[in-house]
């Protein structure tokens, strides 16, 4: 079976942009579950997926500031605060089992979140206010540490908390989460250092699957294409690697 791998690997990075970009995300989360169930050692998933979040932020950026929901006042605060706290975070080197425990946490919550929307009815436009600015910061600076500590760009973090708190609606959250994403990876990358890059074989392969499957599925998503059955699908590969991650099993 191990003569798949090399077809059935990049197939899961392309399936994970091409979703993960429909809702303005860039899919760290995703290349970090399939790498966890590949067996990739800890110190190469993070630069990995930093640079993998990359490549797709910045198509899902381009696609969705057309869409015309992005709206600058509602990021830079978060922006402001996360870019710096991602630089930290990507610098802090975390030994492997730690490592394995908060990104498998990270995984789990990004799961339960996308079974939670696969069966959730969809919810009505509610009014929308801008966040206090010192709250603002604050959720950027937890984001941005996280992101640069998980090596995920922070996108499935402040999607809900925007939605969740009323502060843009769902298709603004998904317009602002690509440039979020891209300042944080960019940031936590530089933190991490490019010496310190090792990166797992046929990487440039990934690079490939996820720039097409990130510009399809950001034209797609930013046009308003749903997707249930394959964030449904994506939740069970999330949520199996995570607690693969936290348990060891």
């Amino acid at each position: 079976m191990d003569w798949l791998l090399p077809i059935l690997t990049p197939l899961a990075f392309f399936l994970a942009a091409l979703l993960y970009a429909s809702v303005g995300h860039a899919g760290a989360s995703a290349y970090l579950a399939v790498m966890a169930l590949m067996g990739v050692a800890p110190e190469s998933m993070k630069p990995a997926a930093l640079l993998l979040n990359l490549i797709v932020s910045i198509v899902a950026a381009i696609q969705f500031g057309k869409s015309g929901s992005f709206r600058w006042s509602l990021l830079w605060p978060f922006l402001l605060a996360a870019v710096p706290a991602a630089y930290v975070g990507g610098a802090i080197k975390l030994p492997g089992e730690v490592y394995k425990l908060l990104t498998g946490a990270v995984l789990l919550y990004a799961g339960g979140r996308f079974l939670w929307q696969s069966f959730s009815p969809k919810l009505p436009a509610e009014e929308t206010a801008q966040p206090k600015l010192a709250i603002a910061l604050a959720a950027g600076a937890a984001m941005g540490l996280l992101a640069g500590l998980t090596g995920t760009g922070g996108g499935i973090f402040l999607t809900p908390l925007v939605i969740l708190m009323r502060w843009g609606t769902a298709r603004e959250a998904a317009a602002i989460s690509p440039l979020f994403i891209l300042c944080n990876s960019a940031s936590g990358l530089l933190g991490l250092g490019f010496q310190a890059l090792n990166l797992p074989n046929g990487f440039l392969f990934w690079c490939f699957a996820v720039l097409v499957g990130g510009s399809l599925g950001a034209y797609l998503g930013s046009r308003k294409l749903g997707g249930r059955g394959l964030r449904l699908a994506l939740a069970l590969v999330l949520l199996i690697a995570g607690q693969k991650m936290v348990l060891g099993v």
